[in-house]
Formats: structure tokens, sequence, C-alpha cells
């Protein structure tokens, strides 16, 4: 397991140690979506946070590189892979994703609302994802397209500006990749259901983008 300490994993670290669980323990579901009918081969999951992603990932066959900033989220991702049975299959690393990248090539790379509440270099991220996959591979991004439905639009991110909500397009133009060497497999806005804080049921706008190298 890499490390790096960093301001970003001192934040995370601290974020994660607000709960003994910060995530539901679900895969994300445009994640399981978007893979049925791959063929499963080496993936690589950025911001695995607590692991759902990954071990569902590799309880269907994948060999998953699990990558988070937070040592706290990635101690909590292997107990649940072994607890599930897949601690095989998947290799958790710490990485802060603005300096450091996992070595590999992949079939998969899966970027899943990958936002943080300090700056990061989103952009040049999953550049680097794109670069990370083999002929034939996938990049899977999905992100918030706006606040929640209990935040006005208007009010943004006013408590943590550095977050980024791009459009499927601005996601796209931000990867600047050869058009003859991709193949836009979706690039679309979709809603799902989000409950409130205080119980009141909603939608979130979300996105997903997704390519596949030639």
């Amino acid at each position: 397991m890499s490390e790096e300490i960093t301001d970003g994993a001192a934040f995370w670290d601290a974020r994660y140690r607000e709960s003994e669980r910060i995530w539901s323990g679900a895969p994300n579901a445009e994640l399981v979506r978007e893979t049925e009918g791959l063929p499963p081969g080496r993936a690589l999951d950025l911001g695995c946070g607590e692991g759902d992603d990954a071990i569902w990932l590799a309880a269907h066959g994948w060999r998953v590189t699990g990558v988070d900033i937070s040592a706290v989220a990635l101690e909590r991702a292997a107990r649940h892979a072994a607890d599930a049975g897949v601690a095989d299959r998947v290799d958790w690393q710490r990485h802060d994703l603005a300096r450091s990248f996992p070595a590999g090539e992949f079939d998969l790379v899966s970027a899943q609302f990958l936002h943080s509440y300090l700056a990061m270099p989103r952009e040049d991220i999953l550049r680097t994802a794109a670069a990370a996959l083999a002929p034939g591979g996938v990049l899977l991004v999905t992100g918030h397209s706006g606040p929640p439905h209990w935040q006005p639009a208007e009010e943004g991110h006013h408590d943590h500006p550095a977050i980024e909500l791009p459009t499927p397009a601005e996601v796209l133009d931000a990867l600047r990749l050869p058009e003859d060497a991709w193949q836009v497999l979706r690039a679309e806005e979709h809603d799902r259901l989000q409950t409130a804080p205080d119980g009141t049921p909603g939608h979130r706008r979300d996105n997903t983008v997704k390519l596949r190298r030639r």
C-alpha cells in the first residue's frame, strides 16, 4: 500500500473517522449498469473509499486496484474485502492522485463521484486515467451535475468552493482526447433518488461519461 501523507490525506482521514461507515455499503448504480457485459479484466477504482465498488467488481471476476487518499478508508476497505471473500483480488493503494498514480495498464478505470472539498486537479487526474487504459479499455466517469435538492442551486457550494461539478460536455472537453482514438459510448445527465439529511426524499442530478479506447 503506497503512502504519502498530505494535507488532503489528513482531511479525509478525519472525515472517515467521523463515522464507522460513511457510504452505503452498496456499489454505485452507474458502475453496475455500465459494466454489465464487459469481460472482467484489470480494473482501477479511483477514490475507492470504503471499497464498495472495488469489492463488487472483484466479486464479478475483475482484478482490482483500489486507490484512495485516506488510510482510514483503505483499512476499512481491506476488512470489507476480506469479509466478502475477495481480499486476494484487490490491491489497495494509498495515493494522493494530485501527486502520484498507480502503475500499470487497465481494462476499466472507474471514477465514481471523484469530487473533493479541497482543491484537486480533477481534469489532470482523469487525463492520466485515460492514458492508463489498454486498447479496448473503458473509462467510466460519474459525477454530480449540481448541488443536492435541499441546497438551492443559486447557493452553489459556497462552503466548499473547490468542488468541481462539470457537465458531460465539459468532462469530454477537459479530457482532450483524439476523436479517432476514442469512442464515446455515453455522455448524458440523469436523475437518481437521494434523501435529504432531514429524511425528505428527492432527486439528485448526476451525469455519466463512458468512453472506449480504440
